[in-house]
């Protein structure tokens, strides 16, 4: 029977390992070198927005002004608006997702799509709080729609691709990498950007994000710029957050959210320290909406609310959007933390307005 000398054999197996050890770990998403097959079967999915505004003319209370108005030729109708901006195509059969502020208070939305081919588009659904839009047209032919992805599964550092309308110059490509993610930037209740080096200018509000799958997973939303153009700091919007909302838009118009009627401020550590607290992490109640759910559940001001239907809140931004997911009418199970001691408490999920 013939013996293996095991350093020799150990030294075989690193060299035969070795290349595939270090392309898993260092280079577990590869550099690609062209984004030209990704762009070429996304461009499709890619649409041109414009859109007509109607500015009313404010009309004058002082006759004489009015006067002086009509002498001097100053306009007396009222006058158009035009903006532009950019969407992606989400189903065979028209439906276009894009930002609200694209659209907002337009009286024409035109869209373009790549084929050069221009439609009439209709709002179905809007969303101020996240800033979407689902739109439709009615292109008399299937279409091409574009394939979700998972935000939550993107890393800071994956290669990340945006098609737009910036400035007018149609079907724009810029490429780069994720920056950052769960960025809060004072935008809205439920701020959770996707930031991104890609180049982001005006135009391309509303225009998909896609990984390197060729997968939507955010709408380009905000530019953090001084001059009004793209510095390397953008911002997306993750499209797990719009998946949560899209059969709300296209069933209702609206999205309707829960509510449970509670103002918190974050738990930091000087406030733990000054009220000698136990627990280091959760949502700090600062107050209660009289009548609220929360009230009603007997949660008071100085409570801390450190799980929700089981789930630990680490970071008060979790609690409003765990809310926000919730059907009003549901019976939650609340576990709190007063006076070092924790207590279970239940409420009824209430409706949000508006």
């Amino acid at each position: 029977m013939k013996t293996i000398n095991i350093k020799n054999y150990l030294i075989f197996l690193f060299i035969l390992f070795l290349p595939g050890y270090y392309e898993g770990v260092l280079f577990a998403q590869p550099v690609p070198s062209t984004f030209a097959d990704i762009v070429d079967m996304e461009k499709p999915l890619v649409v041109n927005i414009y859109t007509t505004q109607i500015i009313k003319r404010q009309k004058t209370q002082d006759p004489s002004q009015e006067f002086f108005e009509r002498f001097y030729g100053a306009p007396q109708k009222d006058t158009k608006k035009r903006s532009l901006g950019s969407g992606v195509i989400i189903s065979s059969d028209g439906y276009i997702l894009t930002n609200l502020h694209v659209v907002a208070k337009a009286a024409e939305i035109k869209v373009r799509l790549a084929d050069g081919r221009e439609f009439d588009a209709k709002i179905i659904g809007t969303d101020e709080k996240i800033d979407v839009a689902l739109i439709k047209i009615d292109a008399k032919t299937e279409l091409k729609a574009a394939a979700f992805g998972d935000s939550d599964a993107l890393r800071v550092g994956d290669w990340v691709i945006a098609i737009g309308n910036p400035f007018g110059l149609a079907h724009t490509v810029t490429a780069g990498i994720v920056s950052a993610k769960d960025r809060m930037i004072g935008a809205g209740p439920y701020d959770d950007f996707i930031q991104t080096d890609a180049s982001i200018n005006p135009g391309n509000s509303g225009g998909p994000l896609f990984n390197i799958k060729g997968e939507v997973i955010g709408i380009n939303t905000v530019i953090l710029s001084p001059s009004g153009a793209n510095v390397g700091i953008g911002f997306a919007i993750p499209i797990n957050m719009v998946k949560e909302v899209l059969s709300d838009l296209k069933e209702k118009g609206k999205v309707t959210r829960g509510w449970l009627g509670v103002s918190v401020q974050p738990l930091t550590p000087e406030l733990v320290a000054a009220l000698n607290l136990t627990v280091t992490e959760g949502a700090l109640v600062s107050d209660t909406d009289k009548g609220g759910p929360a009230e009603k559940a007997g949660i008071k001001r100085g409570d801390i609310i450190v799980e929700l239907e089981g789930k630990k809140i680490t970071d008060i931004t979790q609690l409003p959007r765990m809310v926000a997911r919730m059907e009003a009418g549901k019976t939650i199970n609340i576990k709190i933390v007063r006076d070092n001691e924790t207590k279970d408490v239940t409420a009824v999920i209430g409706k949000m307005g508006k």
